[in-house]
C-alpha cells in the first residue's frame, strides 16, 4: 500500500497539502502512508523544521505518526529538550552553557527532564495549532481539538479539547471501538480499502466487518 516516494501532493493544483511521509528526511521522524499535512501559512514541506520543535539528535527521542492521519495547519510537536529539569534547585539550563561554567559537554542533556517519544496512532485528526508534548501517546482514531495542548495520553477514538486537553467524549461506544481496533482497516491493501470506502464513510461497521474474522463478535 506504500505511496510512491516521489509523490508529494495528493491533489492536483493543491500545494498546501502534502503526503507528510514524503516530505520527511529526519531519521527521528516516522510517518505512515497517506497521512496528510495542510499548511496555508508556510510551505508544508518544511514541517520538520516548523512543526517539530526542540527535537535534538542528542536526546534520541522520536516522533512516530501512523497511517491516514490528518494534521491541520500549525500543529506542533514539542519535544523533551524544551523542558527545563525540575530535579535542579534552579530552572536555569547550566548544562547547555557548559563552556561558560566549565561543565562536561557530554552532560548537556541534564538540562532537561527526558519525557520520551511522541507517538500518534492511525486515523488521528489533529486540529489547527494544536500542541502535543513529549512523552504523549495518542490512540488510533482520536481527535485533537484546535489549539488544544495535549499533556497526557489520549485513548483511542477519544475527542480532546482545551488547555490542558481533556476528554469531552468518545467517538463511538466501547464495543465499536474494540471492533475497530481489531479490524485495523488502515493496514488493508489499497484495493481493499477502495472497495470499502462507502462502508467507512457511511459508518456501516457491519459491512466493514463482513468477511473478517471478527464479524459478529
Amino acid at each position: 500500500m506504500t505511496i510512491p516516494a516521489e509523490r508529494i501532493y495528493p491533489r492536483s493544483g493543491d500545494t498546501q497539502t502534502i503526503y507528510l511521509k514524503n516530505g520527511i528526511t529526519d531519521p527521528g521522524i516516522e510517518v505512515g502512508d497517506y497521512t496528510i499535512y495542510n499548511d496555508f501559512v508556510n510551505d508544508p514541506r518544511d514541517f520538520q523544521k516548523n512543526n517539530v520543535l526542540y527535537h535534538y539528535p542528542i536526546n534520541h527521542d522520536r516522533l512516530v505518526i501512523g497511517k491516514f492521519c490528518s494534521i491541520a495547519c500549525g500543529a506542533k510537536f514539542l519535544f523533551t529538550s524544551a523542558n527545563h529539569t525540575l530535579r535542579s534547585l534552579s530552572t536555569y539550563t547550566f548544562p547547555i552553557f557548559f563552556e561558560e561554567w566549565g561543565l562536561d559537554k557530554k552532560c548537556v542533556a541534564n538540562a532537561w527532564d527526558n519525557k520520551g517519544d511522541i507517538v500518534i496512532g492511525n486515523d488521528v485528526w489533529i486540529g489547527y495549532e494544536a500542541v502535543i508534548l513529549s512523552g504523549v501517546t495518542v490512540g488510533d482514531g482520536a481527535i485533537i481539538g484546535a489549539r488544544a495542548v495535549v499533556t497526557k495520553d489520549v485513548p483511542p477514538y477519544a475527542i480532546v479539547v482545551g488547555v490542558p486537553a481533556k476528554i469531552i467524549r468518545k467517538r463511538f461506544d466501547e464495543d465499536t471501538i474494540a471492533k475497530l481496533g481489531r479490524l485495523r482497516w488502515w493496514d488493508w491493501d489499497r484495493e481493499k480499502i477502495k472497495r470499502n470506502i462507502t462502508a467507512i464513510q457511511s459508518g456501516d461497521l457491519a459491512a466493514l466487518c463482513k468477511g473478517e474474522s471478527l464479524y459478529g463478535i
